[in-house]
């Protein structure tokens, strides 16, 4: 029986998507590129929310409707092409959690000053922890909620100490002075990290497992959905105002440390407090992002075996085990990561363009459900816009490897 949900598991499943979008990398490019675009950043996020959001629901509509995971709707459009995105979501999660790994060690390094090796074994110890309680999936929710709150208080406070040009940064948003199409590498990326990869299904996932499924329990979809986009923008504003606060009083050709911006711009704003706190922000980023990519590349591979859909638990400390004995022992294996930024840019356009497919399909979503034809439409522009971005992003890379 279907369960009509509300408050908790919405929360938890909108809150797993925006915490899993929010990793070490969201920090760093987001610091990064107001570090390079200042004002004009303010653009570049209205743009990638605009087509995550497209993205998004669409997604989100079509698996939770349907209460099939986002490889079982790929097998019912074509049989075997969801054992390919499964795949291809598990090899990209693997790689960009061994990333996050890293971004544990580095935020307990900044809070507390630990070593790197032994802060990557504490981030994994810490992940694994959540998914050995009895109820781990509601564990997991609590966590994601606790951390992304923390996140946000301890951001806001920093933008309150820094005095931001909200005003410039307004207008900036709407007409950029750095120029359109100079801001265009920064919306492929914002993209990818929003809604990329794993990302999008993280918390589709999570409600279907919840039991929020059924055209009956949409309105509940639609809001988880667009609650986990608000609270990823929430983040992703509250930083980009608060770097923007620092880097307009930097000394002309003074730029952000390249290896831990966010950080660097917290300590130029708040001073080794400042830096702290970024330690701290870094750290919750790396946690819920090691138990999203972890939860939701399992959830793909439970199409390959029962046992993995019986062992589920397991198999996610198994996953977040093997991500940090790696950082531990290799370091982020180029190769690796590479090859899963190749495959990430394409992750997108395929599995948007399978739901859109779905959506039409009532022998997948059911004799009564009517997908709305502007999120068809809107969806397919995202999709012709992700491919082409996808496709570049996939030749640059494979470049790369040989």
């Amino acid at each position: 029986m279907k369960e009509k949900k509300s408050g908790g598991a919405l929360l938890g499943a909108a809150f797993l998507m925006a915490t899993s979008a929010i990793g070490p990398g969201f920090l760093t490019q987001t610091a990064q590129f107001t570090g390079t675009h200042k004002g004009s950043f303010g653009f570049v996020i209205l743009v990638s929310i605009i087509l995550a959001a497209i993205a998004q629901v669409n997604i989100w509509r079509v698996l939770c409707v349907s209460g099939l995971r986002g490889q079982d709707v790929a097998n019912k459009v074509l049989p075997g092409l969801g054992y390919f995105v499964a795949f291809m979501v598990a090899l990209g999660g693997l790689a960009f959690n061994i990333g996050n790994v890293g971004g544990g060690a580095l935020g307990f390094n900044t809070l507390l000053g630990i070593p790197t090796q032994v802060g990557c074994a504490l981030a994994g110890i810490i992940a694994i922890a959540v998914f050995l309680v009895k109820n781990a999936k509601s564990a997991m929710d609590t966590l994601a909620k606790v951390l992304g709150g923390i996140m946000i208080v301890v951001i806001f406070g920093i933008i309150i100490v820094v005095k931001p040009p909200v005003g410039d940064a307004l207008k900036n948003t709407f007409v950029p002075s750095a120029g359109v199409p100079n801001l265009v590498p920064a919306i492929i990326t914002l993209l990818g990290g929003t809604v990329g990869g794993y990302i999008t299904f993280s918390g589709a996932h999570r409600l279907i497992d919840g039991g929020v499924t059924g055209e009956e329990n949409l309105k509940e979809i639609n809001k988880s959905s667009l609650m986990g986009m608000g609270i990823a923008t929430i983040v992703r504003i509250f930083l980009f105002l608060a770097v923007l606060g620092v880097v307009t009083k930097l000394a002309e050709g003074v730029t952000l440390d390249a290896s831990n911006p966010a950080a660097d711009a917290f300590r130029l704003g708040a001073g080794e407090l400042g830096y702290r706190f970024a330690g701290l922000v870094l750290l919750c980023a790396a946690i819920t992002s090691i138990i999203g990519a972890a939860y939701t590349s399992v959830s793909f591979l439970k199409t390959f075996h029962p046992a993995i859909d019986k062992n589920e638990n397991w198999v996610i400390i198994g996953f977040i085990a093997v991500s940090t004995v790696i950082m531990i022992l290799l370091g982020q294996p180029a190769k690796l990561l590479v090859l899963a930024g190749a495959l990430n840019g394409l992750i997108l356009p395929i599995t948007l363009g399978i739901c859109l497919i779905a959506a039409k399909k009532k022998s997948i979503m059911g004799e009564k459900y009517s997908h709305p034809a502007i999120l068809l439409v809107l969806g397919a522009i995202v999709v012709v816009i992700s491919a082409y971005l996808g496709i570049t992003t996939f030749m640059s890379n494979m470049g790369k490897l040989f």
